[in-house]
């Protein structure tokens, strides 16, 4: 064979193994906030890419949208939530989603720009609150637990604050949508916030929360998949990179506390 023939020929070759690799991986489309759900899938992506998985990672910036987006296939799975209002929404628009696995938890806290100390809030001040179902009821739980009001004994998961039963301090709370409470800071007295939020917002949980919820929260944000597909082996891949010691390494070295492991 004359040289310019096995040139062509190993160039052939070098062509059809690399059309291979190509069409051996593939795609996994994941929806997920910022904060600290797309840092955490960025950490895996290279150990799901040597698997032939290549992990297509879509930012979203509401509680909203990634839900809608999953079950209308647009998404494969996401990553930004708790299970408690997985249910609700799911529940509320008919949407047939479930839970793959825990992976960890973004400690609710209360923050303030005017106060250091919780004590120091005056009687009948304005605290802001997450409006939607199981966040709102969540916060006013998480304040329930920290002796600021009493909820009504039978107030649930997704109380609201006409569940308030005790406000001995007069506080009045308005509801605003998760995403927004770090900006309503420097308008009223205090505001709880997600964890998510507080770290996008530069807050650390740790340092700058008056109060903050404890690492046994049962509202552990999940990976969630369309029913019946969690057993997809993409997405088995995904879930068992995301519980792997090496993220939890990375969850405990980089945020300090303010986002916990749930494995």
């Amino acid at each position: 064979m004359k040289k310019n023939g096995i040139k062509k020929l190993f160039a052939t070759l070098f062509v059809l193994s690399a059309l291979s690799g190509a069409m051996a991986q593939t795609s996994l489309k994941i929806g997920a906030t910022s904060v600290p759900h797309a840092e955490i899938l960025n950490v895996i992506k290279p150990d799901l890419a040597q698997q032939g998985i290549r992990l297509d990672i879509i930012e979203f910036s509401d509680y909203v949208t990634p839900n809608i987006a999953l079950a209308e296939r647009q998404l494969d799975v996401n990553f930004f939530q708790h299970l408690p209002y997985l249910e609700s929404f799911a529940a509320a628009r008919k949407l047939s989603l479930e839970s793959v696995v825990a992976v960890h938890v973004e400690p609710l806290g209360l923050y303030s720009r005017k106060f250091k100390k919780l004590e120091d809030i005056p009687a009948g001040s304005l605290i802001a609150i997450p409006n939607d179902p199981t966040n709102e009821g969540r916060a006013l739980i998480f304040l329930a637990a920290n002796k600021l009001i009493t909820l009504r004994a039978n107030a649930g998961l997704e109380a609201t604050i006409k569940d308030i039963e005790e406000n001995p301090k007069r506080f009045q709370f308005k509801e605003i949508e998760a995403p927004q409470l770090p900006r309503t800071l420097q308008d009223v007295a205090a505001a709880v916030i997600n964890g998510n939020y507080a770290l996008q917002a530069g807050l650390n949980p740790i340092k700058d929360s008056l109060i903050l919820e404890g690492g046994d929260s049962p509202y552990a944000n999940i990976l969630v998949a369309r029913k019946g597909e969690s057993k997809d082996p993409r997405i088995a891949a995904l879930a068992k990179s995301l519980t792997s010691a090496k993220v939890k390494d990375f969850i405990l070295s980089t945020y300090g506390g303010g986002v916990v492991p749930a494995f």
